[in-house]
């Protein structure tokens, strides 16, 4: 079984209790950057939001139904005041409790229904090779991105692609791409640029990633690279678990040489994956 159905099992079946993010790791058998990055990769969403949304989800429902004691309900799905839910509340629907106790009606609120714990479909792939990468200089733009949230990672290529090939420093012509600062909340830091020599000579406005030394595995998307995340999902729930290998938390690398065509979005990029020694 995979870690994200454990994951969806453990948090089916104990959301309307106290659970947390090491909880919910534990029965997954991964740690929880692991669980924390699979969960974000397959679902798009974080997996404490997912608890989160799952819990207003069920006290919507209690609500519509005409509940009494909106406080009450507010604590029996893990919060301390009314104030809280009410926040939370507004946030997710739009609308307030009060406002959904007098309307009765959930059909214009998008609840949060249980995703599924039957298998997905897989994408295949080769076993990787296992290689210590050099310590990197990486210079480009970057953003700070979600994993419900990726939408503007393609415009940091979009500003990059004209000055490839005329970064001060730049060395050889491959593109990298590079996810790091990756939090439990699915945030992560994303920047998208070229390996140069030093930082010195850069204009003020690229952002500048050093990568040290680190031992990765280093799988291959082929096809376009909107299918990637795809490939990163079965790294994540399929490989990693079967290989007894744990990740590292470190920078997680998309490289590009000359077997992709930018132009045309299709080609080989390569996935570094950093791993534990």
């Amino acid at each position: 079984m995979d870690p994200i159905k454990k994951a969806l099992w453990c948090i089916e079946s104990r959301f309307a209790s106290e659970l947390s993010l090491d909880e919910i790791a534990w029965v997954s058998g991964v740690s929880r950057f692991h669980l924390s990055r699979a969960f974000g990769v397959a679902t798009g969403r974080s997996v404490m939001r997912y608890v989160r949304e799952r819990r207003l989800s069920e006290a919507a429902r209690q609500l519509a139904s005409g509940a009494p004691d909106i406080l009450q309900v507010a604590l029996d799905w893990g919060y301390g005041s009314h104030e809280a839910f009410t926040r939370a509340f507004r946030e997710q629907f739009g609308i307030t409790p009060e406002e959904l106790r007098a309307r009765r009606d959930l059909s214009s609120l998008a609840l949060v229904e249980p995703l599924s714990m039957h298998a997905a479909s897989r994408t295949p792939l080769a076993e990787p090779r296992f290689v210590t990468g050099k310590p990197l200089l990486i210079a480009g733009f970057s953003g700070r991105f979600s994993v419900d949230n990726t939408q503007g990672i393609p415009l940091l290529w979009q500003r990059i692609s004209p000055h490839f090939g005329h970064i001060p420093g730049q060395k050889g012509h491959v593109a990298y791409g590079a996810s790091y600062n990756c939090e439990d909340d699915g945030t992560f830091d994303y920047i998208a640029g070229a390996e140069v020599s030093s930082f010195g000579n850069l204009p003020e406005e690229f952002t500048r990633l050093s990568v040290p030394e680190q031992s990765y595995a280093v799988f291959e998307h082929s096809g376009h690279v909107t299918g990637i995340k795809q490939t990163f999902e079965s790294i994540w729930r399929d490989w990693l678990p079967a290989s007894g290998r744990e990740p590292a938390m470190g920078v997680t690398l998309e490289l590009m040489d000359e077997r992709f065509d930018g132009a045309t979005g299709n080609g080989v990029v390569e996935i570094w994956l950093p791993l534990k020694p």
